[in-house]
């Protein structure tokens, strides 16, 4: 009876996902043959990044969210690895900021053009080497800017400050063998790992300490995967000895037995888990498989209760999932993901059927916002940030607006990244050091250092200038490319 009354006070109960039309689709796509488990999808409110087949390297697309359609194979690439690309993702602190990892060992971190692409991206803001071996696992912190973790099939996870191309700590001797994922806690003060040696590891990165260790946290040999939740408890996903796959929940003060484990069926896909830590659902897509099954977390047992699972033809290769600010409030949409067939990237829906057109403050709580917490100094010195979170009511707005804003601040330093001291140094910060003329009063006498302030004022409006038309070539270049696409 308690699991049923459980069931039934849950608002997630009819979650229904539906793919969109096909006119919504990204087709055309070559999307890459690399047996590696990663989502080989990343996805944000401003683009979509998909990792491709390339001849000679590696290399992703990045498409503007409306681009929608057939892709033309001529489209421009980001293009600069020199081996397959197996991981990326976006700097969720600047939407137009992404790092790959690729086979030939180094990371590299891209500024992409606030339109899109026009011309294959060669060029990285910023090159980060120190592994020895194929970096499979990219992903930012969650609320310190400008740091990047990496892990490589050296089994070393290193820390970046991707601001001053440092590596902040190097973690080698945690892991025995391959690891398989790595997430963050919520305020990016832990991480947990899953390896192939089967155990569930909870790291202190900035003391290089293993904090808790589970072995054996599923028995299978197929890859597993373990993330945090918003609670700081632990979800993986992992084979049982008899190769059925399963799903469990762990309290880091108690690694002894999960809270709750749940088997499911004998597919061999290993199984993608992607968290929401505004609704507490966790969906879990299976790699080569076509379904998506979702379930809520809740604190009473049994802990993990089966929502629904969406299905349809086609298996999918990798999965991108959006993060809640890029979701249509006004539709209910509480979940969008990104399937990749073998030629397409299909984005499906996830919503609460409801009838009414107000905002439903219940289904969207204040969410992590574009903002960072930190900055990367401040994290390394030990002190900790919550995400700083944005009302979803101002979804209604409409985002071109608010894209401007951003964008525009972006665009200062975007052409004067190759002169900045501080390769990849985060826009916004960038932005205020090139803008103040407080930092070049550094002249003899007040007449020199007036003119020096108005010289470097007058290069800035020159700047904006140039910039402000080329946004509108390029705005009117793409206007173009659509009506020709229609």
């Amino acid at each position: 009876m308690s699991f049923r009354k459980v069931v039934r006070q849950s608002k997630f109960r009819h979650v229904f996902g539906q793919p969109v039309k096909n006119d919504q689709c990204y087709e055309d796509i070559r999307v890459s043959r690399v047996t590696w488990d990663s989502t080989f999808c990343a996805v944000n409110p401003k683009f979509l990044a998909v990792i491709v087949e390339a001849s000679g390297g590696g290399a992703f697309l990045v498409l503007p969210l409306n681009k929608m359609g057939r892709i033309d194979k001529a489209y421009p690439t980001v293009c600069g690895h020199t081996g397959p690309v197996l991981d990326i993702d976006w700097c969720p602190h600047n939407d137009e900021v992404i790092a790959s990892g690729s086979e030939d060992c180094t990371v590299m971190v891209w500024q992409i053009p606030e339109n899109g692409l026009v011309s294959p991206l060669t060029e990285p803001v910023v090159v980060l080497e120190g592994h020895t071996k194929r970096v499979g696992i990219i992903t930012w912190h969650p609320t310190a800017r400008n740091v990047l973790l990496s892990a490589g099939c050296d089994n070393v996870v290193l820390i970046w400050n991707v601001g001053t191309a440092e590596e902040l700590y190097r973690l080698d001797t945690l892991h025995p063998d391959l690891i398989y994922n790595v997430s963050w806690n919520h305020n990016g003060s832990l991480f947990c790992t899953a390896c192939k040696d089967k155990s569930v590891r909870i790291i202190d990165p900035r003391r290089g300490t293993l904090v808790a260790e589970r072995e054996k946290a599923h028995e299978g040999a197929r890859p597993m995967r373990a993330i945090f939740l918003a609670d700081g408890k632990v979800f993986t996903t992992g084979f049982s000895r008899m190769s059925e796959r399963q799903l469990a929940l762990w309290d880091p003060e108690n690694l002894e037995e999960p809270m709750a484990l749940q088997e499911l069926d004998s597919s061999n896909g290993a199984l993608l888990p992607f968290y929401d830590p505004d609704t507490s659902v966790v969906y879990v897509c299976g790699k080569g498989d076509s379904s998506i099954r979702y379930f809520e977390i809740t604190d009473e047992p049994p802990y993990i209760h089966f929502l629904n699972t969406f299905t349809s033809k086609e298996p999918q290769r990798g999965m991108g999932s959006m993060p809640k600010r890029g979701l249509e409030v006004s539709k209910c949409e509480i979940a969008r993901f990104y399937k990749l067939h073998e030629r397409k990237c299909e984005p499906i829906v996830m919503t609460v059927p409801r009838k009414s057109d107000l905002f439903q403050d219940d289904l969207y709580p204040d969410t992590a916002g574009p903002e960072a917490a930190l900055e990367a100094e401040e994290w390394v010195s030990g002190q900790d940030a919550d995400p700083i979170l944005i009302s979803l009511r101002e979804a209604y707005v409409p985002s071109k607006q608010r894209d401007l804003k951003i964008s525009r601040r972006n665009l200062l330093p975007d052409s004067r990244l190759a002169s900045s001291s501080r390769p990849g140094a985060s826009t916004s910060a960038a932005t205020t050091t090139d803008a103040s003329p407080s930092g070049s009063l550094t002249g003899t006498g007040e007449a020199g250092k007036l003119e020096e302030v108005m010289q470097e004022l007058r290069a800035l409006r020159a700047l904006v200038k140039e910039q402000g038309e080329r946004i509108s070539h390029l705005e009117e270049q793409l206007g173009r490319m659509e009506n020709g696409d229609a």
